[in-house]
């Protein structure tokens, strides 16, 4: 990137979902390449931290605190700024007065990038907030996630001015129709990808590199797991099946059929790098989501090298570009018969690896910190 491509205005992102070891939702990772992106571009980046609630405060002292109408004030703080229990009290307090809560940051306004469409706006300030999906409102796709007061939160922060982005092209035709917006209130800038704590992450004991198929993310109802366990147990495959991520939405009944199949191995909870790890050293990645507003780990592999199978479902297709072997994520012949291909057909997988590493060059820092300041000037 040219040294003089600067932005204008003072760049802050929240960081809400930062404080969680690394391992991390799609959300933390996604704010942490904002970050790393601009930050390896030259770009000074300021970090909006919760302090968190006082412990010492009761349950009724924080809900008063959390209710207070006026408007909360950060001070500086080492990483930019900071203020008490902000993210917290911006839920109860948009429940109680149906309006994103304000926020006043010290110096010189500019963008505030939120990584999720929190109920918050920084006075003076551009506030730019990411919609990654609006997928809990479609009551065909299971979502732990209040669609309702999703919607609400989301007219609410566009009345009071809001700007939005997006991560896919898919998620933002589904944003605009969901919520009945014109096309031009969500701007898509795609995402990043960092994948360079690979090289620090350790295998669990007992996997072989090349010798196992992955599947990296949430273990709930929405990944389809329960599908892609009847296609690999009716497959016949030998390689074993790795499951890794934290448990979710029907975890529990999923996690039982896991159990049940053999050849499948379940994973935790992993460190991020040691997710890296897992997937740089899979012999594919198979991640057949029935819906995805991104769908991180398909860009992961691809940027490790790893060949990827994914659902058919715009987002994924999307994200893929041509560099993925797609199937039915509703049809268990179509997801038997290619995940039969990834583990047996090394030349197919070969084919793959090479189209993903020249597709994921598109999510690599200098690409992304483009779109990203180009979205900042715009937005």
């Amino acid at each position: 990137m040219p040294s003089d491509f600067r932005p204008i205005l003072p760049i802050c992102v929240d960081g809400r979902m930062l404080l969680d070891g690394g391992a991390g939702t799609g959300v933390g990772q996604y704010a942490r390449t904002v970050i790393a992106t601009l930050k390896a571009n030259g770009v000074p980046t300021a970090i909006l931290d919760d302090l968190g609630p006082s412990e010492r405060r009761s349950r009724i002292a924080k809900f008063v605190a959390a209710s207070r109408p006026w408007e909360r004030v950060a001070v500086e703080s080492r990483n930019g700024f900071s203020a008490r229990d902000v993210f917290r009290e911006a839920q109860v307090f948009f429940d109680i007065y149906k309006r994103p809560m304000p926020i006043i940051l010290p110096g010189k306004p500019g963008v505030m990038h939120w990584s999720y469409p929190l109920p918050v706006r920084a006075i003076g300030w551009r506030n730019l907030y990411t919609i990654h999906d609006v997928l809990p409102l479609d009551p065909a796709i299971p979502s732990p996630v209040n669609g309702l007061r999703l919607r609400r939160i989301l007219n609410s922060l566009r009345r009071y001015g809001g700007n939005f982005a997006t991560v896919t092209d898919a998620a933002h035709s589904q944003i605009v129709s969901k919520m009945g917006w014109p096309s031009d209130t969500v701007v898509c800038c795609h995402q990043g990808v960092d994948v360079s704590e690979a090289q620090d992450g350790i295998l669990p004991p007992g996997l072989v590199p090349g010798a196992y198929l992955l599947y990296v993310g949430a273990v709930e109802a929405r990944k389809n797991l329960h599908r892609l366990l009847q296609s690999y147990c009716e497959s016949g495959i030998k390689t074993p099946l790795v499951i890794s991520g934290p448990d979710g939405m029907d975890a529990q009944r999923i996690n039982q059929c896991i159990a049940a199949t053999p050849g499948a191995i379940r994973l935790g909870l992993q460190s991020r790098k040691n997710v890296l790890r897992l997937i740089a050293d899979a012999r594919a990645l198979v991640f057949v989501s029935l819906a995805e507003g991104f769908g991180l780990p398909v860009v992961e592999a691809m940027a490790l090298g790893t060949p990827v199978l994914s659902a058919d479902v715009p987002a994924l297709v999307e994200v893929g570009g041509g560099a993925t072997l797609l199937a039915d994520p509703l049809n268990t012949t179509s997801l038997r018969e290619a995940m039969i291909a990834i583990d047996l057909d090394a030349i197919l997988r070969d084919r793959l690896s090479t189209l993903g590493s020249r597709r994921a060059r598109y999510f690599t820092f200098g690409p992304y910190a483009q779109r990203l300041l180009s979205l900042y000037e715009i937005s």
